[in-house]
């Protein structure tokens, strides 16, 4: 008997430690990362970097849908610390996303347990350094999750898979650039562009003859658009940010800030190397990270001009943008075909437009989001929501469309109601592109096009089969649209994933509140929830 209470006693344990969030046949990993700052050479300078485990770029994700994720995170730094996981929807769990609007930081010396599942997704995402433009240090990593075994993929399984973390890099410390932000100052433009944490030529991906490889291609940057591509070499587009694509070859692929994509690559070229290129987009000057693709039969090395990828050519990008589109037979993360959702019949019952800004405030360079700046409060949103703890912020307190009003300061948010379906427009007024990520959800990118959005640009919608996915670029001087079915309960972030302007303002939150209390549409607080601000002390008690 002593052993079946044993085993009844684990099961009880299991269920206070990982709570309702998790399902008993799913299946758990476990890591364990330490936060530690270190030197780095991205790019041939020594700088302070951060490391997970010793590493830059950060220990590597593999799960499968369905999985509870448990990330036990030391940090080892002298300040506080957060990650947030960049795609993963949370499900009915904000309280696992990591961002300041939702999760206190972990402090100096101190530890917290991520618990998180990746409940019915598929795709190729990555995790970043939320906190302080700590992002500008490393801390960042991949994060994929692959189909469970029983659900067709429309591809054949490919002999490598290879997760490339492209982005932009500032040579400054972490800290010199957000000091910068914080007086007023832009940033300037970055020293380079680094491929896995390495600077020209300093990454090479090995590969043989023959053989076809999956490659998901993240931008971890902090702003600059990117451009990838294979000397002589052609892409597969099979998957961006979880919806398997209709499969298009292509010469090159744009991706912007925060976004993911996944490509098969044959070796099919005489075995040799062959440059591996991402450069800047819409920039002045254009930086260039190159790697090297090599044949592990290789005979020769690198040679020629690096191919040619383009530069400030917008209706290139949005025409290729235009292409990416919906595989509607193939399975997602569940075996029923992606195209019987049939998004572009549903009413919209909702329009909000947001157009970004670049206002000076007090004297100081902020961005804004239909003239809010958004500021940090000292109290993370979803605590502040959860206990009622008024005064943190104004719910409604930015309009649904642009109305001249001057530019303010606030920590305002944007109320989303349950299960409702909604329609978001980016509006750019600007010459810079924007790229935006929403936290929680997985959007339909209805259409894109220069100048002022009206109702009449509805007629151009892709109601058919455009792609869902979480991060979409805004071209300037244009518009983006996206529809969303809201869910997905619980308090979301709403930022451009240009890093300057996301740290100065260019950011909000959605709430989306189920009318009811149920843990069918919520959980309760996690039992080791950090509490600062004016949550601190209080109950760790299920409201439900």
């Amino acid at each position: 008997m002593g052993s079946v209470w044993r085993s009844i006693v684990h099961v009880y344990f299991i269920i206070a430690l990982f709570g309702s969030s998790a399902l008993a046949e799913d299946p758990y990993k476990f890591f364990t990362w330490t936060v530690t700052f270190g030197t780095i050479w991205p790019l041939g300078v020594p700088q302070q970097g951060i490391l997970i485990n010793g590493q830059f770029p950060g220990p590597q994700i593999d799960s499968v849908t369905n999985d509870n994720i448990i990330v036990n995170v030391f940090n080892k730094l002298n300040q506080p610390f957060l990650l947030s996981w960049n795609g993963i929807q949370q499900r009915r769990n904000s309280w696992q996303d990591g961002v300041s609007g939702t999760n206190c930081p972990i402090p100096p010396g101190k530890n917290f347990t991520y618990k998180f599942q990746v409940k019915d997704q598929i795709g190729s995402y990555f995790y970043f350094p939320s906190l302080s433009f700590h992002k500008a240090a490393g801390g960042f990593g991949g994060l994929n999750v692959v189909s469970r075994p029983r659900i067709p993929v429309p591809f054949p399984s490919p002999d490598g898979d290879i997760t490339l973390l492209i982005g932009d890099w500032y040579k400054g410390n972490h800290a010199t650039l957000r000091r910068r932000l914080e007086y007023g100052r832009a940033l300037g433009n970055p020293d380079g562009v680094l491929i896995n944490g390495r600077g020209p030529n300093g990454y090479s991906l090995t590969v043989d003859q023959g053989k076809t490889y999956r490659l998901r291609i993240s931008n971890v940057g902090l702003s600059s658009s990117l451009n990838f591509r294979i000397q002589g070499h052609k892409m597969k587009l099979i998957e961006v940010e979880g919806s398997h694509t209709v499969q298009n070859l292509y010469d090159s692929l744009d991706v912007h800030v925060g976004q993911s994509y996944s490509v098969l690559v044959t070796a099919n070229q005489p075995p040799q190397d062959y440059y591996m290129v991402a450069s800047t987009r819409f920039t002045s000057p254009i930086l260039t990270g190159i790697g090297i693709f090599r044949y592990s039969n290789s005979q020769k090395g690198v040679s020629g001009p690096i191919p040619w990828g383009p530069t400030n050519e917008i209706d290139w990008s949005i025409n290729q943008a235009r292409s990416i589109r919906w595989n509607l037979t193939a399975s997602g993360p569940r075996p029923n075909p992606q195209g019987s959702y049939h998004y572009g019949t549903i009413t919209i019952s909702r329009t909000i437009k947001l157009a970004n800004g670049a206002p000076f405030i007090n004297g100081k360079q902020r961005y804004t989001v239909n003239g809010l700046s958004f500021v940090q409060p000292d109290t993370p949103l979803k605590l502040a929501d959860y206990y009622n703890i008024g005064g943190k912020f104004a719910l409604g307190g930015i309009p649904d469309y642009p109305d001249g009003r001057s530019p303010y300061l606030q920590t305002a948010v944007i109320s989303g109601t349950y299960r409702t379906f909604i329609e978001i427009v980016f509006q750019n007024y600007e010459n810079t592109i924007q790229s935006w990520h929403l936290d929680g959800y997985s959007f339909f990118v209805a259409g894109m096009d220069g100048g002022e959005w009206t109702a009449a640009s509805r007629k151009g919608y892709n109601l058919f089969d455009t792609v869902a996915r979480c991060t979409i670029q805004v071209y300037p001087r244009s518009w983006t649209a996206i529809l969303i079915s809201l869910d997905n309960a619980g308090m979301w972030n709403l930022r451009s994933e240009t890093w300057e302007r996301q740290y100065l303002g260019q950011q909000t939150y959605l709430l989306v509140k189920s009318p009811v209390k149920s843990l069918r549409d919520e959980y309760d607080i996690p039992h080791n929830a950090l509490l600062c601000g004016s949550a601190t002390g209080r109950p760790r008690t299920p409201h439900h």
